[in-house]
C-alpha cells in the first residue's frame, strides 16, 4: 500500500509540473509509426479515394517509403475514376489530388473529359463544397497540363461586392460573362459566385439554405478562392484581394486560446450535425490561409505569435489515434512549413514557426548531465543559423531572481544541438523553470520565421540524496529519556527488534542532504506499522528531514487496543530523488492495555481478490494401479472352453435325429418360419454386438424392435403347426 502511495504521489508531482508548462515537440518517429499503423489498406486498397489521398499525403510529408506499396493500387483507382462518366465530383477531385502525389499516367483525352465535367460543375454549382471540388479540380488540371486563366476576374470581384448577399443575382450576372479558355479548355468565371456565402465576421456558410456559418467553411472558402486567384489573369485588382485579407483578420479575431498558449478555431453550432471539432476546423483554416497566402503578394496582417500558437495546437495533440486526425495534423503542419523552400524568391505571407524542444527535461547532477536543446521547424527540419540563449533559471513556484546569468549555448555540428555542458553550481536538485531565447543571425530571417520570444521550459534536476544519522529509538513519554536506541542503515537491510508499551514513544530520525550539501526536504515521507492481524497504520513523517515521534498513549484507540508484533516500514520519495526508498526497518512488540467493553473493533480486512478469484492449486490425482491379469494363453484356453457347450449341443441334435420334416411347405407359412429363424439369429448376433461395441441402451432399443418381430412371426408359425397337428389327429 505504501509503495503505491509513494508512486502515486511522485506521479502527481510530475503531472502538475507538466500541465503548467507550454512544452511542445516537433514531429517524430512516433508519428511515422502511427501513420503506418493507422493507414493500413484493407486487402491492398483503401475504402475511398479520399482516404487513399490522405494516406499518400501523410506518407509523402513524413517521408515513409510505404507510399510505394500503395502507388499501383492508387493509380488503378485514379484511372477508373477519371475514365468513368458516373464518378462523383468529390471522387474526381481526390483522384486528381492522389495523382499529383504518385504521378499517375492520365492521357490527354481523359484530361479533356475532366475539364469538360469541371466546366459543367462550375456552371451548376450551388453550394460551397461544389465550388471547392470543381475549382480545386481545375487548379490540379492546370498544374498537370498547362495554364488556365480567368477572363475579367476584376469584374467578378466587383460584382461580388455589389451582390454580396444574393447568390442568384450574382449567378445571373456571371452567366453573361464567359471566360476565355486557354490551355485545357478550363472555364472559371462562375467560381466567385459562392462568395455570397461569406459573413461579416469572416466565417462562411456552406450554402444559401444553411443559416449557420462556421470557421470550417471559411477555410474551405479561402482554399477555393486561392484556386480562383491562381486561375485569374495577372491584371487582377489587388484592392479586391484586400477585401478577403480583411475577412481573414476578422476570422482571426475569433480565435480561441488554451492556457499553454496554443491557439485554435472551434465552431459553436446550434445544430451539431456538421460540427467538425477543433482539430478539423483549425486544419481547414490553416489549409485555406496558407493556400491563399501562396497566390497573393499582399502580406496578411496576422501576427507571427498566432501562427506559432496554431503550430503549438497541432503539436500539443501528440500522436493522434485516428487516421483522419493524424492526416489533419500532419497536413496542417506541412502547410505551415510549405513556404520554407521559396522564401528566397519572395516575402512570405505566413511566417514559419520554429519549435524549441529538449530531448530530456530531467537532468542528473550526480551523472553530470549536460543541457541539450533542439530548434527545428514543426516537421523536424533544420532551422536557419541562430543562437540559443539561456536567459534565466527560476525555482518552480518562486518569484525570486534568476539563479544564473544570461549565457549562450554552444552549437554542436555533429548532433545539431545547442549544449550547456556543465550546469551552474547554483542549481541543485529540484524543479526549475528554464527560460530560453532564440536569436536569428540574419535580419531578413526575422520576416520569414517566428520564434515566439522567450520560451519557458520546466526541468527536473535530480540527484542521489545522502542519508545520514539514521536512528530509531523508544523513549519514555513523561521524561523523554531514551530506553532503547538503535542505528539504521536505510541504504541497506535492517532487522531491528524493539518493545514498548502504551506509556512510551517511538522516534525515527534521519538527515537528508543534496549533492551540493544542502538540506533536502522530500516531497513525501511515510512510516507504516502493520499488525500481525494485517491491520495497518500509516503516519506522515514531517519533511523537515530531522525526526518523527509516535506517542502510543494518544493512539491506543486508533490501534484498537491490539497488542503484539508490528512490522515497521519507512518510505521516502521525491520526483528529484534518484534513490527514493521503501525499507522494512524491523518490528516492535507493543504492549497495550486490555480493550474496554465498548471499544471499537478493528475493521475487517479486505480479502485479496487474487486469493479469491485467482487460479486454484493444481490437483494431483493418483489413479489406482490396474490389477494383475492372468496370462494370455490361459485367457484363450478359457475362451475355447466356452465353445464346448455349443459343440455338445450340435452333437446332441445329430444324435437325436433332428430333421426339417415339419418345416411348412406352403409359401406363406414357410416365409413366417424363415423370418422366425432369422429373427432368432438376429437376436443372437445382437448379443455378440453388445459384447463387442454396443452399450446397454443401444442394445435394448434394437432388442425391443427385434422382439416385436420375433413374437409376431413366431405366433404365426406356432399357429400353423398347431392347425396342422389338429388336422392329423382328426384324420
Amino acid at each position: 500500500m505504501t509503495r503505491s502511495l509513494v508512486g502515486f504521489t511522485v506521479l502527481l508531482l510530475f503531472l502538475s509540473i507538466c500541465e503548467s508548462a507550454s512544452f511542445f515537440q516537433p514531429i517524430s518517429d512516433s508519428h511515422r509509426s502511427a501513420a503506418v499503423e493507422l493507414f493500413s489498406p484493407d486487402h491492398g486498397s483503401f475504402k475511398s479515394l479520399e482516404e487513399t489521398y490522405e494516406a499518400l499525403r501523410t506518407f509523402d510529408v513524413l517521408g515513409i517509403e510505404k507510399k510505394l506499396d500503395v502507388t499501383a493500387t492508387a493509380c488503378r483507382l485514379v484511372s477508373e475514376t477519371v475514365g468513368s462518366s458516373s464518378s462523383t465530383l468529390k471522387d474526381l477531385f481526390y483522384a486528381l489530388k492522389a495523382s499529383s502525389i504518385v504521378k499517375c499516367k492520365i492521357n490527354d483525352k481523359a484530361y479533356q473529359g475532366i475539364t469538360t465535367r469541371l466546366n459543367v460543375a462550375v456552371d451548376g454549382a450551388s453550394s460551397l463544397p461544389d465550388f471547392y471540388y470543381s475549382v480545386g479540380g481545375l487548379v490540379l488540371v492546370k498544374g498537370s497540363k498547362g495554364d488556365v486563366h480567368l477572363a475579367d476576374a476584376d469584374g467578378i470581384f466587383r460584382s461580388v461586392k455589389r451582390l454580396r448577399y444574393s447568390a442568384h443575382s450574382l449567378h445571373s450576372f456571371l452567366s453573361r460573362l464567359r471566360p476565355t479558355i486557354l490551355v485545357g479548355q478550363v472555364v472559371g468565371m462562375e467560381t466567385f459566385a459562392f462568395v455570397a456565402f461569406r459573413q461579416s465576421d469572416g466565417r462562411w456558410r456552406f450554402s444559401s439554405n444553411n443559416p449557420e456559418s462556421s470557421a470550417f467553411a471559411a477555410g474551405i472558402a479561402l482554399e477555393t478562392l486561392a484556386g480562383v486567384v491562381s486561375l485569374a489573369s495577372p491584371e487582377l485588382d489587388q484592392s479586391l484581394i484586400s477585401t478577403l485579407t480583411n475577412d481573414i483578420s476578422k476570422l482571426f479575431d475569433s480565435i480561441e486560446k488554451y492556457d499553454d498558449g496554443a491557439l485554435y478555431f472551434d465552431d459553436k453550432l446550434v445544430d451539431g450535425h456538421d460540427h467538425q471539432g477543433p482539430l478539423a476546423t483549425t486544419s481547414s483554416v490553416v489549409r485555406g490561409l496558407t493556400a491563399f497566402a501562396a497566390v497573393t503578394d499582399e502580406r496578411l496582417n496576422i501576427p507571427g505569435n498566432k501562427i506559432l500558437g496554431l503550430a503549438n495546437f497541432f503539436l500539443g495533440i501528440g500522436v493522434p489515434g485516428d487516421a483522419k486526425d493524424l492526416f489533419n495534423q500532419i497536413d496542417s503542419l506541412a502547410c505551415l512549413e510549405s513556404n520554407r523552400q521559396c522564401f528566397a524568391l519572395a516575402v512570405l505571407m505566413v511566417s514559419i514557426p520554429l519549435i524549441l524542444s529538449l530531448p530530456s527535461t530531467v537532468l542528473s547532477v550526480t551523472k553530470e548531465d549536460s543541457l541539450q536543446v533542439n530548434v527545428n521547424t514543426v516537421l523536424g527540419s533544420n532551422a536557419p543559423p541562430l543562437t540559443v540563449k539561456l536567459v534565466g533559471v527560476f525555482t518552480s513556484g518562486s518569484k525570486a531572481a534568476s539563479l544564473v546569468e544570461s549565457q549562450e549555448l554552444v552549437f554542436d555540428d555533429g548532433t545539431g544541438m545547442y549544449n550547456l555542458n556543465n550546469l551552474p553550481k547554483s542549481i541543485d536538485v529540484g524543479s526549475y523553470t528554464f527560460v530560453f531565447e532564440i536569436v536569428l543571425h540574419e535580419p531578413e530571417h526575422e520576416k520569414i520565421y517566428v520564434t515566439g520570444g522567450q520560451k519557458k521550459v520546466p526541468i527536473f534536476v535530480s540527484g542521489l540524496i545522502k542519508i545520514e544519522n539514521e536512528e530509531i529509538a523508544v523513549l519514555d513519554s513523561d521524561l523523554g529519556s531514551i530506553e532503547t536506541q538503535k542505528k539504521l542503515d536505510l541504504a541497506g537491510q535492517n532487522a531491528v527488534s524493539l518493545s514498548a508499551n502504551h506509556l512510551q514513544k517511538l522516534r525515527v530520525s534521519f538527515k537528508l542532504t543534496t549533492p551540493h550539501g544542502l538540506a533536502f526536504k522530500p516531497h513525501q515521507a511515510l512510516l507504516k506499522l502493520r499488525h500481525e492481524s494485517k491491520v495497518e497504520h500509516i503516519f506522515v513523517v514531517g519533511n523537515s528531514g530531522k525526526q518523527f515521534e509516535i506517542n502510543f498513549l494518544g493512539l491506543v484507540e486508533k490501534f484498537f487496543y491490539l497488542s503484539g508484533r508490528y512490522d515497521i516500514e519507512l518510505a521516502v520519495g521525491d520526483a528529484v530523488m534518484e534513490n527514493s526508498l521503501l525499507r522494512a526497518i524491523g518490528h516492535i512488540e507493543l504492549d497495550l492495555p486490555e480493550p474496554p467493553e465498548k471499544a471499537t473493533r478493528p475493521p475487517p480486512q479486505p480479502v485479496d481478490p487474487y486469493s479469491r478469484y485467482g487460479p486454484k492449486a493444481e490437483i494431483t490425482h493418483i489413479f489406482r494401479a490396474p490389477e494383475k491379469r492372468p496370462p494370455k494363453e490361459l485367457s484363450l484356453a478359457f475362451l475355447g472352453l466356452t465353445f464346448l457347450p455349443l459343440l455338445g449341443f450340435l452333437i446332441g441334435l445329430l444324435r437325436l435325429g433332428v430333421n426339417l420334416k415339419n418345416f411348412p411347405s406352403n409359401a406363406v407359412p414357410a416365409t413366417f418360419a424363415t423370418l422366425f429363424h432369422v429373427s432368432i439369429g438376429a437376436v443372437l448376433s445382437l448379443y455378440v454386438l453388445f459384447w463387442l461395441k454396443l452399450d446397454l441402451f443401444q442394445t435394448l432399443k434394437l432388442l425391443g424392435f427385434l422382439g416385436v418381430i420375433l413374437v409376431l412371426v413366431g405366433h404365426r408359425v406356432l399357429s400353423h403347426l398347431a392347425a396342422t397337428s389338429a388336422k392329423l389327429k382328426s384324420a
